[in-house]
């Protein structure tokens, strides 16, 4: 069966169990261009008969099949494999993520990079990893040996979203596949054609069948499908608080291991001793990359009464000189939004906002051009007299609208930052490196930037506070979620010790 042939009309298929199937009822979605609307293409939608083939597939791959005897080096020459079709198939990948989310060309151009990036990291991660270590403390000679064994969950559940759908389900997957795991993963409806390219990549490689399923399907059905399988031992979740919660609720029916990154409404705080260009710059690129679709985007910014407006100022400038329109154009700034959904979510919250008494200064409507009349495009919009009681301050509005706040001092300051039920992110800019360094250590949020934005690598856990989510990804954090610790004993026959202690119960 075909999967991406743009020269065809039939629909992408499901990957299942090394093929690519269509779904049991044959029911198709159609995929959009947030460009223009048009549509781009079909594909299978995975309902619960094709969930549980997806997760039986992934389960008998992981109790069943060679993965099950694979070693560390293994994975990672498997993983290489991925790194390589990755390498060989960028301009497609590029394409297809301008396409299907779009994303401007240089963030495509990103987002593929960081992908090969984060593959050939886990690539080199995996071979080198150590499955069973001694508790060092524990162990004495002699007398006992102890060790901690690092075994893989099992099978995994991994659901993500639009914004970064390449980049995301390569996340996932390096992650799981790392640390021996098997997994099914499910893309959102809105963007699945990165997904299912990455599916013919790993369908290339000597992965075993079943290690990799990838099924698009909607939330509610093939969402809670898999995440209420009895036979998946762990579900990754990327998306809103909303869906985190309820994605939490039905897991604890088998408690099954949990990590959910979800909403944001990040700070980004401007100190009175920065250099204020760079700090203009900064607030830009936090808020306005990829037309503010990102969870940790830097939403709520906090400038100090001293250079505030001519701050606002330059932002204004810089603002009304981006290229909004079409993402294949190399020099287009601001794309459109992934969906007329969301482009109704947003515009609400900006009539929202005049309402409660916010001062719009730029933007706040959909472009008049007639080039946009198709599209799902809002303007680069902010609004300067925002306080801590508007929604545009306490929700995620997840479009390009910038919230301006004052602040007096730094406890004016931190009661305002860490006023908000999320703690995903947020960014500090200054000149003065210790003065940045204790503010961040005082904000209540999973990452802090200072002078700079958006630097998500895979050594490091990123995650949130609050109803931002719980547990990490990446890093030794992040690990430490896909994998189960397991304390081996060892008691040497001659332990005079442990004879002493099992006479208090064992009759002589």
């Amino acid at each position: 069966m075909n999967n991406l042939n743009e020269n065809s009309l039939e629909p992408v298929a499901l990957f299942i169990a090394g093929k690519f199937v269509p779904s049991i009822d044959m029911e198709t979605l159609s995929a959009f261009s947030p460009f223009d609307g048009s549509v781009i293409g079909q594909f299978y939608k995975a309902k619960a008969n094709d969930v549980d083939l997806a997760v039986e597939a992934a389960y008998s791959a992981f109790y069943s099949g060679p993965w099950k005897k694979i070693t560390p080096k293994e994975i990672g020459e498997a993983l290489a494999e991925i790194t390589t079709g990755l390498k060989k198939n960028m301009s497609q990948l590029i394409k297809t993520e301008i396409l299907d989310a779009g994303s401007t060309q240089k963030k495509a151009r990103e987002d593929v990079f960081l992908s090969i990036k984060c593959m050939n990291y886990y690539t080199e991660w995996a071979s080198g990893r150590t499955t069973i270590e001694e508790i060092a403390n524990l162990s004495r000679s002699g007398i006992q040996q102890n060790f901690i064994q690092h075994d893989p969950v099992g099978v995994c559940a991994a659901i993500i979203p639009w914004n970064f759908p390449l980049k995301m389900a390569v996340w996932k997957i390096a992650q799981a596949l790392a640390t021996g795991n098997t997994i099914v993963l499910k893309p959102s409806e809105e963007t699945v054609l990165s997904a299912y390219k990455l599916a013919e990549i790993i369908s290339q490689t000597s992965i075993p069948d079943g290690v990799v399923n990838i099924v698009a399907g909607i939330g509610n059905e093939a969402g809670e499908a898999l995440v209420k399988h009895p036979k998946v031992d762990k579900i990754s979740f990327t998306g809103s608080t909303d869906v985190g919660k309820k994605i939490m609720a039905l897991a604890s029916e088998t408690l099954k291991n949990v990590t959910l990154e979800c909403g944001g409404k990040s700070a980004n705080i401007v100190l009175d001793d920065v250099e204020i260009d760079l700090a203009v710059d900064g607030a830009i690129y936090s808020m306005f990359y990829h037309s503010g679709q990102c969870c940790e985007a830097g939403t709520l910014l906090f400038l100090p009464e001293k250079f505030h407006d001519k701050f606002v100022e330059q932002l204004i400038t810089k603002v009304k000189n981006f290229k909004v329109g079409d993402p294949s154009a190399r020099e287009t700034h601001i794309g459109p939004l992934i969906s007329e959904r969301q482009q109704k979510r947003v515009l609400g919250y900006i009539e929202k906002a005049k309402e409660h008494g916010a001062t719009l200064v730029i933007g706040g409507g959909i472009p008049d051009d007639v080039d946009f009349s198709d599209g799902y495009f809002v303007e680069p919009t902010i609004f300067t007299e925002v306080t801590m009681d508007m929604a545009i301050a306490q929700e995620e509005i997840f479009g390009p609208v910038l919230c301006v706040l004052k602040y007096n001092d730094e406890t004016d300051l931190l009661e305002k930052v860490n006023g908000t039920k999320f703690g995903l992110a947020g960014g500090i800019w200054s000149s003065n490196r210790d003065r940045a360094f204790e503010l961040a250590k005082k904000i209540r949020t999973g990452t802090v930037w200072i002078n700079d934005y958006h630097l998500i690598d895979e050594k490091a856990p990123f995650g949130g506070y609050k109803q931002s989510g719980i547990g990490r990804e990446f890093g030794d954090a992040g690990a430490s979620h896909f994998t189960e610790a397991k304390h081996i004993h060892w008691g040497e026959i001659e332990n005079k010790e442990r004879t002493i202690r099992m006479k208090t119960i064992v009759p002589s």
